[in-house]
């Protein structure tokens, strides 16, 4: 059996959460006996060609292909352009082996050219099946800018590029809906969530102590809602009182956006493992106030680390945040963050320390192991 993962980069050559989901699938693919051809490109300092984020017998079954992404000055649009232009690249790399393949994963704006080739008549090959994450410029932008970069940039390439596929590929919940609002038949959709590693799982949760300890984890990108939270968090603080709520930052939050009060800190980017699995188990209540997502792997993560979860009811949020584990707000503004903050802040710590041990106990469904194996059964045709 022979997959073709295309993609627009794989964790940690290139950052961000469809880079990770790549990563992990190319990982338990090749744990399973599956080959992998994987068309990937590099903006690290990582040696790609030696692909050491996988071990000895996983590379045995990873045959890397490096498609490096076009660069052009900018100008509005540049970014759907060069994606086009490296979809051609692939295109022109693969087209020659599509008979060896047994289905075709493709990423983002990856294989554009390949499944319009496809969709034309003008060749043959395994289905192809495409993933766009979240879904996010269907999603509610968080200010005028990006609203116009949806609009009149992103949304229609997607759309028809999801029409044309053989397959959708979708985390759930509210994603589900946005694909099948592009028109494609519920019968092309085949939802598998996201996931952690089984290995990463605390044994335990750590109980909730004297304080509230509350954790924002990720990069700054407007549309995760830091502007927000500031705004939230701004009143609950007194500059001469104690307070009963701690706040931590961790990731790369730029000095401007930063508050200054004695109980919020700012750990900065954390890319130790075991370092950055030991500070989150010593926070209580992780708070994702995106506008727009997929299914983040901040949740999971933290999940995965006995974090009750705030998260906004946007992309698959739903699917693993409920009233068991967490709260969920239906939009990222700061009176209704102000609120949930509030009502956490004032709940007996049994019922925190409950939502906590829901978490742990939730997440043991969403692992890699158990997820490649939906994957094979589903779209390979392959039973555990």
């Amino acid at each position: 059996m022979r997959v073709a993962l295309i993609t627009d980069g794989i964790w940690p050559y290139v950052l961000g959460g469809m880079q990770k989901h790549s990563y992990y699938l190319c990982k338990y693919l090749a744990q399973n006996k599956i080959y992998v051809d994987l068309f990937h490109f590099n903006r690290s300092t990582y040696d790609i060609q030696a692909l050491e984020v996988f071990t000895d017998k996983e590379r045995k079954f990873i045959t890397s292909h490096i498609v490096d992404m076009p660069k052009s000055l900018p100008f509005p649009g540049h970014y759907i352009y060069n994606s086009y232009r490296h979809s051609k690249r692939i295109f022109d790399k693969i087209k020659d082996n599509l008979d060896q393949y047994d289905f075709i994963y493709t990423k983002g704006f990856a294989g554009w050219y390949l499944i319009e080739q496809k969709h034309a008549g003008k060749l043959k090959s395994a289905p192809i099946g495409v993933k766009f994450h979240g879904y996010e410029m269907y999603q509610t932008p968080p200010d005028w800018k990006t609203r116009l970069q949806h609009r009149f940039l992103l949304r229609e390439p997607v759309r028809l590029i999801s029409q044309k596929a053989d397959l959708v590929f979708s985390y759930g919940g509210k994603i589900t809906e946005i694909v099948k609002s592009l028109g494609v038949k519920e019968e092309q959709i085949v939802e598998i969530p996201s996931g952690v590693e089984r290995s990463t799982l605390a044994e335990e949760i750590r109980p909730m102590g004297a304080h509230v300890r509350f954790l924002y984890l990720g990069r700054y990108e407007r549309r995760k809602g830091v502007e927000e939270l500031n705004k939230a968090i701004n009143p609950l603080f007194t500059k001469d009182k104690d307070t009963s709520v701690h706040f931590s930052f961790i990731g790369p939050i730029p000095k401007s956006k930063m508050l200054k009060h004695r109980f919020v800190r700012y750990y900065g980017e954390i890319r130790n493992k075991q370092k950055l699995q030991n500070l989150i188990q010593q926070h209580d209540v992780l708070v994702c106030p995106s506008w727009s997502e997929g299914m983040p792997n901040v949740v999971l993560e933290a999940m995965a680390n006995g974090l009750a979860i705030i998260a906004t009811d946007v992309g698959a949020n739903r699917v693993v945040v409920g009233d068991d584990n967490g709260w969920l707000v239906d939009a990222p503004s700061p009176e209704k963050l102000k609120h949930v903050l509030q009502t956490v802040m004032a709940a007996p710590r049994e019922l925190i320390n409950s939502k906590k041990a829901r978490s742990l106990q939730k997440i043991s469904e969403f692992t890699w192991e158990k997820l490649i194996h939906q994957f094979n059964e589903r779209v390979l045709g392959i039973k555990a």
